[in-house]
């Protein structure tokens, strides 16, 4: 039957005009088998089509996925810096509170600086890897670390309202707000000397500001000294106990005499420019027996 002749005749008009043309019986065989064929590789093409289309919409959705993940992590990490930063801040007051009281620091309190290191290198290392897993495991680290900190420091705290408690008068007699409001034009320590251009010490700090300006008593204690002495030109001291004395030079004038009580906050007197002095502003000393001390150790506000 494939190797018969068989004749297909092609009328082109009325009159009886024709075309015949000879074909095997293979040939429509073999254009049955590539009409199937066809058939079957669309049929297998649109189930391909079909699949990677629902693999590109599941792709899509787990790369959706994905980056809120990673942006949600990103978004804690970022609050858990906010939160290493503020328990940092607690730390630095702690730490002027214990300075003003005298009291040791505890050795336990070098984790929180341990804590602060594995902050770092969470977020210098790890914050840029992009794997889920390893991401919330170092978090769930962290935050376990963060939480012993933040209990090492509420024992501290505990430690330090005792203290208080038990020296409430050394406290009101302890340094511990800004003298005047300004800026600080010169800090504590090493410094170049205005007047000679050499290296010298700073006894204290240099709070710029019009001259006028009102100047406080930063704690409670007695006035031991007013008058003018040396390059401090119009100056007085006070005298707070337990070895600590303030002195505020340069200024305009003071309101107070020697040997009055003065409490922390009261007014002493007017910035000015007497002395040696470059331009207005509050020469500001803290001394604990003799030794000038950084008075911004002191200053809580």
């Amino acid at each position: 039957m494939l190797f018969n002749r068989y004749h297909v005749v092609v009328f082109k008009d009325n009159q009886g005009h024709c075309n015949k043309i000879s074909l095997r019986g293979w040939f429509f065989a073999s254009v049955l088998i590539l009409i199937l064929a066809l058939s079957a590789g669309n049929i297998y093409l649109w189930k391909y089509y079909h699949q990677s289309q629902t693999l590109a919409q599941d792709l899509a959705d787990s790369e959706k996925t994905i980056f809120e993940q990673n942006s949600q992590i990103l978004s804690m990490v970022d609050k858990l810096r906010i939160v290493q930063k503020d328990l940092q801040r607690v730390q630095q007051f702690d730490t002027k509170l214990r300075i003003m009281i005298n009291l040791d620091k505890d050795q336990g309190d070098t984790a929180s600086a341990v804590g602060g290191a594995k902050a770092k290198d969470f977020a210098d290392n790890y914050l840029p890897i992009h794997r889920q897993e390893l991401l919330a495991r170092k978090i769930h680290s962290f935050l376990k670390d963060l939480n012993t900190d933040v209990q090492l420091e509420e024992m501290n705290q505990q430690e330090l309202i005792q203290t208080f408690r038990k020296n409430q008068r050394l406290l009101a007699a302890t340094p511990s707000i800004w003298p005047t409001e300004g800026w600080v034009a010169s800090p504590f320590g090493p410094r170049r000397s205005p007047f000679t251009g050499r290296k010298d010490f700073h006894k204290g700090i240099d709070i710029a500001n019009r001259i006028g300006t009102p100047i406080y008593s930063t704690a409670n204690g007695r006035v031991s000294f007013t008058g003018t002495s040396g390059g401090y030109g119009i100056n007085l001291m006070v005298n707070h106990g337990s070895g600590v004395v303030t002195r505020y030079a340069h200024m305009n004038r003071y309101v107070v005499k020697k040997g009055q009580k003065v409490k922390r906050g009261e007014l002493l007197g007017y910035m000015g420019n007497t002395g040696r002095s470059t331009g207005p502003h509050l020469h500001y000393e803290v001394k604990l027996n003799g030794v000038a001390l950084n008075p911004k150790k002191f200053i809580l506000n």
